[in-house]
């Protein structure tokens, strides 16, 4: 029995490739993946790894997300999100009409604390949350920025539109992340933040990470450094500027770039050991923690899982660190250990993922992904691994 028959990655590449009348061997051809390799993934034998959904995706010229099944509409429904999206999408678009008349927009300090604790709440994982408050909040920002015409103003403005990104790219959105990407440029220009303009690059380079589109995303890696330069020393520069190395890590472990990888591996390690823990900083989260635990992350993207849970020995999570990141983490080792055999321990670090932060955990395509390779390689599911597949495909988030 598959608690999951519908979100099966590989169903999704065989449908496609089905519908633009491509043989296995040919879409093997064309994209690079070996062809046992394709013809498992299609059978749900193996999971889809991001490698190979985005060789897929770009052999057939369709949007990764297409494949991974972003954005869960079904589910989104059922957990009364997808009500939300179009708010943030009305508010994205009235950033240059100056102040609204309509709006009575509180003082900048208090919008500024607002904008603060939003950017908390997606680190906590409380995304229904952010994504209930954040619209609104950006149109009374909006207004109050123009109005006051400074720093503080605009670099609130900033922020909020960064949650509206960190929404969206959750949610599975990714032409809104991007839209708020830009508005998030538009307004840190404003505030002429350099730090906030190497945030920018990184964030952006995210978006071309998700999609498979390595060469451009490391081209922003370097973009943003280059922003980074521009601003005065400090241990706020230094986090960005270590986190956007973590970033490019991943970037080229995804494309398989193993030293160019490990360089940028070493060069957040440098920064790290200057900043100490810097959590707090833009909530990334950066610090000698956030380089141990990307290094587990690129060594699976690198296909090293039997190193990638090497990694992970010894690595303590602290208690303050964003319980988004520690999720995604979990993920992460899970997926790690499915394919290196250690199916129960994989299944656990499942469960840990969903405890820390179950609404981003629902709509991790890495989780669902990971839960099917499971129930691939189970021959006997116990209750509490059906109980999971039943939470992830229909029940309303915790």
């Amino acid at each position: 029995m598959h608690a999951l028959p519908e979100d099966h990655t590989g169903v999704r590449i065989a449908r496609l490739r089905r519908e633009r009348h491509l043989t296995q061997r040919a879409l093997s051809d064309l994209s690079g993946i070996p062809y046992s390799t394709l013809t498992k993934t299609e059978q749900g034998a193996l999971p889809a790894t991001p490698h190979v959904v985005n060789a897929c995706a770009r052999a057939m010229q369709v949007e990764t997300a297409t494949i991974v099944g972003q954005p869960y509409a079904g589910d989104l429904r059922a957990d009364e999100l997808d009500v939300l999206i179009r708010p943030i999408r009305e508010a994205l678009d009235v950033y240059d009409l100056g102040a609204d008349p309509d709006v009575q927009a509180r003082p900048l300090v208090d919008l500024t604390a607002e904008a603060e604790a939003l950017c908390a709440a997606v680190r906590a994982g409380e995304i229904k949350r952010a994504a209930t408050d954040v619209a609104g909040l950006i149109e009374e920002t909006t207004t109050a920025a123009h109005i006051a015409q400074s720093r503080e103003g605009w670099l609130a403005l900033a922020s909020l539109y960064r949650t509206g990104y960190d929404v969206a790219a959750k949610l599975g959105f990714p032409d809104l992340a991007q839209l708020a990407l830009a508005r998030m440029d538009w307004a840190a220009q404003r505030g002429s933040d350099a730090v906030f303009g190497g945030m920018y690059q990184y964030l952006r380079a995210l978006t071309y990470l998700r999609a498979g589109q390595y060469r451009t995303g490391q081209r922003l890696v370097d973009l943003g450094l280059r922003a980074l330069e521009q601003a005065d020393p400090s241990r706020e520069r230094e986090a960005v500027t270590g986190q956007i190395h973590l970033g490019g890590a991943v970037m080229a472990g995804r494309a398989h770039d193993e030293a160019l990888a490990m360089s940028h591996l070493r060069e957040a390690e440098r920064f790290a050991e200057s900043t100490g823990e810097a959590v707090k900083v833009h909530w990334l989260a950066f610090g000698p923690t956030n380089v141990r635990v990307h290094r587990v992350a690129v060594l699976a993207e690198l296909d090293k899982y039997g190193e990638a849970v090497e990694a992970t020995a010894g690595l303590s999570i602290p208690r303050d660190w964003p319980k988004s990141r520690t999720s995604h983490h979990y993920a992460e080792v899970a997926r790690a250990q499915m394919w290196t055999g250690k199916l129960d321990a994989s299944f656990q670090n499942l469960l840990a993922a969903r405890r820390t932060a179950p609404q981003q955990a629902k709509y991790h395509p890495m989780v669902r992904d990971t839960y099917a390779g499971l129930e691939a390689a189970h021959r006997r599911l116990p209750e509490s691994f059906l109980s999971y597949g039943s939470w992830l495909s229909s029940a309303p988030s915790a």
